[in-house]
């Protein structure tokens, strides 16, 4: 395999457009290879403007490409399982976006997939990529803080009013994996398991239904071992929050309104002591983490790393969104018993 890796890239979402087709074009160690999208006019504008030289107009006659060593699959929810088979089945790395699957199972056969064919799956939370994120770990690790006692997340935001009455509109679909704790709150459930650096035990929830049947406005709390709590926030009908604050036995940290995207530009967050209520801010420099993302996995590909995180690890933040949605359905405390 050659010093670049070859990516091919399943559909025309925003998140590839936007992010990740740059981000790969910026990389030191990989090129967009080609493109598939069933409209294909899309995939000649787009090839043409990233310089990608091979547009497909079929997601199977990319897959069926030898040359081509990763497949980045961006598209809705519903196609993560089938779509990550596939490209597994023909011989390809796979980089998928979030949320991995719909639920557990669908999750833990992709996971199975990977590992007995050999190849790498990782799912796309480019947010644990940014400097930021690791100083915020690193620091928790450190004991700046303490013992993490309470962390709270959100990821909300304001559809707009086009979308919500678009019958298309996939995030509003149930048989398309749709809802706000699917979309957005996955960041939630991700970096509470993560910075508290354990699984959840119990979980509690409470929602706002679609007519579709789709959560648009989700609550959520974990209880974690030696007494740790969360609370998690995702929704597609409130002002803008996006953010996470973890409150320790020694201070406090806590991010401004752009936690997971912070695009590039210089990111901050604030360490509180014990008893401060204003706290130092810290100023971190500008990052693609789209861009870190994707040499990141390039590097594992190549043999020069290994994933920050794995399938399994994905798993795991499955089980803890199919705990989430039972709970807020049934209106009761879910326990997460773990194999």
């Amino acid at each position: 395999m050659a010093d670049k890796i070859k990516w091919g890239v399943l559909g025309n979402a925003r998140i590839a457009r936007v992010c990740v087709i740059p981000a790969i074009c910026k990389s030191s160690n990989g090129t967009v290879h080609a493109f598939a999208t069933r409209s294909p006019e899309q995939a000649t504008e787009l090839s043409a403007q990233h310089r990608i030289r091979h547009p497909y107009d079929s997601y199977d006659t990319l897959l069926a490409d030898p040359d081509i060593d990763v497949v980045y699959v961006p598209l809705p929810n519903n196609l993560h399982h089938p779509w990550t088979l596939k490209a597994l089945d023909a011989g390809k790395h796979v980089l998928c976006e979030k949320p991995l699957a719909c639920n557990t199972r669908q999750a833990e056969e992709m996971a199975e997939a990977a590992e007995d064919s050999g190849l790498l799956l990782m799912e796309a939370f480019m947010y644990r990529f940014h400097p930021r994120s690791k100083r915020v770990k690193q620091s928790i690790e450190d004991g700046l803080i303490g013992t993490p006692k309470l962390i709270r997340s959100a990821f909300c935001y304001s559809m707009e009013e086009d979308q919500m009455e678009d019958e298309n509109n996939p995030r509003l679909r149930f048989d398309m994996g749709g809802g706000a704790l699917l979309d957005v709150g996955c960041y939630g459930v991700s970096v509470t398991r993560w910075l508290m650096g354990a699984e959840p035990t119990h979980v509690q929830g409470q929602a706002e239904y679609h007519s579709g049947g789709v959560d648009l406005h989700f609550v959520g709390t974990l209880r974690f071992p030696g007494g740790g709590l969360a609370t998690l926030e995702a929704s597609f009908v409130s002002a803008l929050q996006q953010t996470y604050t973890v409150l320790g036995s020694a201070g406090a940290i806590e991010l401004p309104h752009d936690a997971f995207v912070p695009w590039e530009r210089e990111a901050t967050y604030t360490v509180r002591g014990l008893d401060e209520e204003e706290g130092s801010q810290h100023i971190v420099p500008s990052a693609d983490e789209y861009q870190l993302m994707v040499e990141h996995f390039a590097d594992a590909i190549l043999g020069k790393t290994s994933l920050a995180f794995s399938p399994q690890e994905s798993v795991r933040n499955m089980q803890v969104l199919d705990a989430l949605a039972e709970a807020a359905q049934t209106g009761r405390t879910v326990i997460l018993r773990r194999q």
